[in-house]
């Protein structure tokens, strides 16, 4: 194994996965992937089945990116034969009443302003197309048609394929312990005493990108929150496949963000309550699912999905890595003009292909064609004190 690279990805999840697999068509073998665990291990957030794709956001800073997005995933489903993306549309929902309605209202506008294809829906015609629904008439929602379930776990298996079939060395079991930034480039130290040099370092460690940050002496604002999905057992199976049922994310009465995908990966229902977990850090982090946010999630869908109630056949547990404004950062550290960062926001799966590409053309090429400007690391909503207006619709 050679001990100097043109570029160090720290990380070997989703992102850190895709971005070695975009480094890799410019520089083939010149490119080294540290990751601290078994690959595909189950403390990261990118080993469930499943992860919604969509174009509905709220924000223009996401629809401009959405197609692109789909784009990256189509380039490796072309590359390897598999079917990484499945459309089954996608409803996002919410009352017609504050506070929620912007979350429907911003999303048709965000829509609208990219030319992205969209349908206003109400309650009445939400249950007559998909008769597992339960609404009250003043619910209403948005329809996305070309939404769906991307299998995450085998995209980022994929990406790593990839890699390595272009040259790219991957080493598992590294923990990163040191890294250094010179003159003339990184310097990455491992556990077991190895260094490595390059010019260019990439840390996608998601949870662990703060204790990777502090190796280099550093820190940026991003609260680790320890998050949960569950994918109870419905005896309806047939209802909930994904040509009969849509992904969902639902803004309900109480005000939280509840979200769904149909039957995926295992024979359940997949739900989640989303942003509402613990901090914590790499470290306190538990790996154990609170019994009362599975109770909470079962009530919800017994009000609005009756049918998909059964018995809990497991929850996963993950972490956010949220900044502030709970948008990605993607992007240079401040200070440090050979290293770059991602951080997901707890949303950044059905993206990640596509960040790969960001992050490979502002470390080979210092700017990226992507329009990621609202990613940039040294933005003020990151180091501002006044109260911040968080999108709902970033998350699931």
């Amino acid at each position: 194994m050679a001990n100097r690279y043109r570029v160090i990805v720290v990380g070997c999840g989703a992102i850190g996965a895709a971005t070695a697999y975009w480094l890799s068509r410019r520089l083939g073998g010149e490119v080294l992937v540290l990751e601290q665990f078994d690959l595909g291990h189950s403390r990261g957030a990118s080993e469930d089945h499943s992860r919604v794709i969509r174009h509905t956001y709220t924000r223009t800073a996401y629809t401009t990116l959405t197609p692109a997005a789909y784009q990256s995933w189509n380039i490796v489903e072309q590359a390897t034969g598999l079917r990484l993306v499945q459309r089954t549309g996608g409803l996002i929902l919410a009352s017609s009443q504050a506070p929620s309605i912007s979350f429907v209202d911003d999303t048709v506008a965000a829509m609208a302003a990219t030319n992205l294809p969209y349908e206003e829906v109400g309650a009445a015609d939400v249950m007559r197309r998909w008769p597992q629904w339960r609404l009250e008439p003043h619910h209403r929602g948005v329809l996305d048609p070309e939404a769906g379930v991307l299998d995450i776990r085998q995209a980022t298996a994929a990406h790593v394929a990839l890699s390595r079939d272009n040259g790219v060395t991957i080493v598992p079991n590294a923990p990163v312990t040191g890294l250094t930034e010179t003159a003339g480039g990184v310097e990455v130290a491992v556990a077991d005493g190895r260094r490595f040099t390059a010019d260019r370092l990439v840390l996608a460690g998601g949870a662990w990108n703060p204790a990777l940050l502090e190796l280099l002496g550093t820190r940026l604002p991003i609260t680790l929150t320890e998050e949960q999905v569950t994918y109870f057992a419905t005896p309806k199976v047939r209802e909930f496949t994904p040509d009969r049922f849509p992904v969902f994310g639902f803004i309900d009465d109480d005000s939280r963000l509840y979200y769904g995908l149909p039957v995926y990966g295992e024979v359940a229902v997949k739900a989640g309550l989303d942003g509402v977990g613990p901090e914590v850090t790499s470290e306190t982090r538990t790996y154990r699912a609170d019994p009362g946010r599975v109770d909470e999630v079962r009530r919800f869908l017994g009000r609005h999905l009756p049918a998909a109630v059964g018995p809990e056949l497991y929850s996963r547990v993950c972490c956010y890595d949220f900044p502030p404004d709970r948008d990605f950062i993607a992007d240079f550290v401040p200070g440090h003009d050979r290293v770059l960062v991602c951080a997901g926001a707890g949303h950044a799966g059905k993206f990640a292909g596509l960040l790969g590409r960001v992050l490979t053309e502002l470390a080979l090429d210092g700017v990226s064609r992507f329009p990621v400007e609202a990613f940039r690391a040294d933005r003020p909503a990151l180091y501002s004190s006044a109260p911040m207006q968080v999108s709902r619709s970033n998350s699931m």
